[in-house]
């Protein structure tokens, strides 16, 4: 067993009980064979809050949710996000975000990300406070209480997950994103930005340690996507950079595969730390880019124009964005509307992917020909390697 006093971090009770599961893990997910992952619990920004932010400051307006959920669903897409998708391919539900009171269900996993969360809070407005660190605090408090309230019986157990899915579950991770758009909204200069890289990536790796310690096995990592190809970046940013044969910002990609080198590099050192974990590291920074630059081969077109949004150069405005209304002869009028057809476009509000976008980019991850070790989603609980 490992003890809190090891990382510095106050283990639950009930969660240290958890640890009788951890010599059984490979119960029920087959040795060599297909992992059946009874749960997800994922931490994150908005690419993929389930509706986290949407629970504390409202829905994301209509159009979002239209294609898939018919309506606004706490989701900053038309539809589902790469974890539905996730989810669906494990055959479990849509994850419930934690923060949301409303009909939720966390008997499959629990969603801890928010829009706008960064790995550690930036000194700036517009980002969500529940950065990573907090969400870890979420998920310690989720994995004590959700085993006292199942105890209670009734419908109270069939809303909350299981104990044994505290180890058995997949964890997954997709943050870092609005750690680097940070610096770029406080002006820094790309160097300045990377120079602080190393203390993100050291929280990161922190806040896995602490969630293996309370159970977690299985680790699904995310690096960040073409920062320099998202159009609000481009809209606000662009002019004071160089763009490649495609359009894209060359330093700020090349400022985001910088972060993708030292997290590949600290789930490397994660893998020596944490022997019994199985870390897979997801190389979603080329799936992304070639989606954005060679759109049209892969069915989609207008990569550089937004489907959800209203004028400038790429159909986008900064101060009226996907959903907004303006008062005309007193009546409000949504004037940032969808597209005609948002499952050929990429972008869906200049800063996340439409439904058919994320469905694309999921089914070139989940082969595992863009993973470190190359395994598909399905065999994840497996991707120990031995060094």
């Amino acid at each position: 067993m490992i003890r809190a006093s090891t990382i510095g971090f106050l283990l639950p009770i009930a969660v240290l009980a958890a640890s009788s599961h951890f010599s059984r893990f490979s119960e029920g997910v087959g040795v060599g064979g297909a992992c059946h992952f009874p749960a997800i619990f994922n931490f994150g920004d908005s690419n993929s809050d389930t509706g986290g932010l949407s629970a504390v400051f409202g829905q994301a307006p209509a159009p979002n949710g239209e294609t898939h959920f018919g309506g606004p669903a706490g989701r900053y897409c038309d539809g589902r996000l790469v974890v539905d998708f996730i989810a669906e391919s494990l055959g479990l539900p849509h994850l419930s975000a934690y923060l949301d009171s409303m009909g939720t269900n966390f008997s499959h996993g629990a969603n801890f990300a928010t829009a706008g969360s960064p790995i550690i809070s930036p000194n700036t407005s517009g980002f969500s406070p529940i950065n990573l660190n907090v969400q870890l605090v979420e998920y310690s408090e989720f994995c004590s209480r959700s085993q006292i309230i199942r105890s209670r019986g009734g419908m109270f157990a069939k809303l909350m997950p299981k104990e044994e899915y505290l180890s058995r579950g997949l964890y997954t991770f997709d943050v870092g994103q609005n750690d680097l758009t940070a610096g770029l909204k406080m002006n820094e200069t790309i160097e300045q930005i990377k120079a602080g890289l190393p203390e993100i990536i050291a929280r990161f790796s922190d806040v896995v340690t602490k969630v293996y310690a309370q159970g977690g096995r299985s680790f699904w990592v995310h690096n960040t996507g073409p920062l320099g190809c998202l159009i609000y970046i481009l809209d606000r940013f662009g002019d004071e950079y160089n763009l490649d044969e495609y359009g894209c910002a060359i330093e700020i990609n090349e400022m985001a595969r910088h972060f993708n080198s030292l997290l590949k590099e600290s789930v490397e050192g994660l893998r020596r730390d944490l022997p019994e974990a199985s870390i897979t590291y997801v190389d979603i920074y080329t799936v992304k880019y070639d989606l954005i630059t060679r759109a049209e081969k892969h069915g989609f077109e207008q990569p550089f124009v937004v489907c959800c949004g209203h004028g400038g150069k790429y159909n986008y405005n900064d101060s009226r964005r996907c959903g907004a209304k303006i008062t005309i002869d007193g009546k409000e009028v949504v004037i940032a509307k969808s597209c005609r057809d948002p499952s050929v476009r990429v972008s869906w509000d200049g800063i996340h992917f439409t439904e058919a976008a994320n469905r694309w980019i999921f089914k070139q991850i989940a082969t595992g020909a863009f993973s470190d070790p190359p395994v598909q989603l399905t065999m994840a609980c497996h991707s120990t390697i031995q060094c």
